[in-house]
């Protein structure tokens, strides 16, 4: 095993570790697990839609996500610069990009577990009817994807700060800017003030332009690429901004 893979599985165990070892992990886990049934069953009307599958429980996510995962990624950095440890953990035979890379990969596989957890609801629409099931699958990864996407913004703007609320407002504001450029009316007043080209452009920085696509069962590698990008963008910026504190 490499030196850097090591240095990274060593991160990845003490954050993993972390969360289980505090009532955060369990608090999350239970909030997302009740919002995501009240959404998908009495929200979004699983039962009345009269049709076996989970799109009601997939159209939520968006926005349970980001609300969610900025208050579990808010702690990442932050806590480690309010509590000091994070000189401690610089000091260490290990690169900013292995411990940021380590930390991100720990909360992903975090929510990973909670996003696993939700396969009741599979398997109740299931047990009700014939879903497609490639479809819900598909769903499920771009759901994966775009947890990833929203916990390495929230990474790096964690890193910015030593207080975890600002982390958290950040966080959500610009994971609201994402989501919100997809949306109809923000496209319609874009047509209106800006050329084609630019309207084009702020459609494909939505995370609902590439999720939807993914919830529909079309695996398109345009829309894997765009959220695998915009994760290493942030992992890239976030290890420049841990690089700077380390030089201070």
């Amino acid at each position: 095993m490499s030196v850097a893979l090591h240095n990274t599985r060593c991160v990845f165990k003490r954050e993993l570790q972390g969360y289980f070892a505090t009532p955060v992990a369990y608090v999350f886990l239970v909030i997302y697990l009740i919002l995501s049934g009240v959404f998908t069953w009495y929200l979004g009307g699983l039962y009345e839609q009269d049709q076996a599958d989970l799109t009601p429980f997939f159209s939520f996510q968006p926005w349970l996500f980001l609300a969610l995962i900025p208050a579990l990624a808010m702690r990442l950095w932050a806590e480690e610069r309010h509590s000091g440890t994070i000189e401690l953990l610089l000091t260490l035979p290990i690169s900013p990009g292995q411990a940021v890379l380590g930390k991100f990969l720990a909360a992903w596989l975090f929510v990973g577990v909670a996003l696993a957890l939700t396969v009741g609801e599979w398997i109740t629409v299931a047990w009700l009817g014939g879903p497609d099931h490639g479809v819900i699958a598909t769903s499920y990864l771009g759901t994966l994807l775009l947890a990833g996407a929203f916990l390495a913004i929230g990474a790096c703007l964690s890193a910015l700060t030593r207080n975890q609320v600002v982390a958290f407002v950040l966080s959500i504001s610009i994971g609201f800017l994402f989501i919100l450029s997809g949306y109809p009316a923000v496209l319609e007043f874009a047509e209106a003030v800006l050329p084609n080209f630019l309207v084009e452009a702020v459609q494909q920085m939505s995370f609902l332009t590439h999720f939807n696509g993914l919830v529909r069962g079309v695996i398109d590698a345009r829309d894997v690429v765009f959220f695998l990008s915009l994760i290493g963008v942030f992992l890239f910026a976030n290890t420049v901004i841990v690089d700077s504190k380390k030089a201070d």
